[in-house]
Formats: structure tokens, C-alpha cells, sequence
């Protein structure tokens, strides 16, 4: 299911990378407005995570972000479909 018409989708920031430098990541939001995108402890020793967002910027690609924490998301803008 898309988050299109959920009230999720207003956590949610649509973002592209603009620049990706170890230790940091800049997005830029739909709005124009530049995001210094906040990563775990994790991420930032996990070399696959810079290789992979290297490859998002190249791309162009549009990410999700949250509004708040300025934290990358995993589960993108789909939510899982509920079951009977």
C-alpha cells in the first residue's frame, strides 16, 4: 500500500542527495530546503551503506527522510497490506 493519502506521509520528507562525504550526507528536499541527514553509528562504519549511497546519488533517486529526525527510512512509502 503507498502512503500517498496516509497521514504517514506527513513524517515523510522526499528527498535527493546532494552530496555524500564521510562522515556526512546532504539531502535537498522537495522544497529546495537542505537537509544534513543524520546516520547511526552503524551506518557510518558500514561501508556497503556509503557505497550504496554513492550509487543513489549518481542515480538521481528520491529517498525518504523523516521530517523530524532528518533519518534516512528503510521501509520507503509503502507500508505492508493489511490481511483478512
Amino acid at each position: 500500500m503507498i502512503l500517498d493519502y496516509k497521514k504517514e506521509m506527513q513524517n515523510i520528507i522526499t528527498a535527493q542527495l546532494v552530496a555524500v562525504h564521510y562522515p556526512q550526507i546532504i539531502a535537498q528536499g522537495e522544497d529546495g530546503n537542505l537537509i544534513n541527514v543524520n546516520i547511526s553509528e552503524k551506518q557510518r562504519t558500514d561501508p556497503l551503506f556509503w557505497a550504496a549511497l554513492k550509487n543513489i546519488l549518481q542515480a538521481g533517486l528520491w529517498i525518504p527522510v523523516g521530517r523530524h529526525f532528518h533519518q534516512l527510512l528503510s521501509f520507503d512509502w509503502l507500508v505492508p497490506t493489511p490481511t483478512a
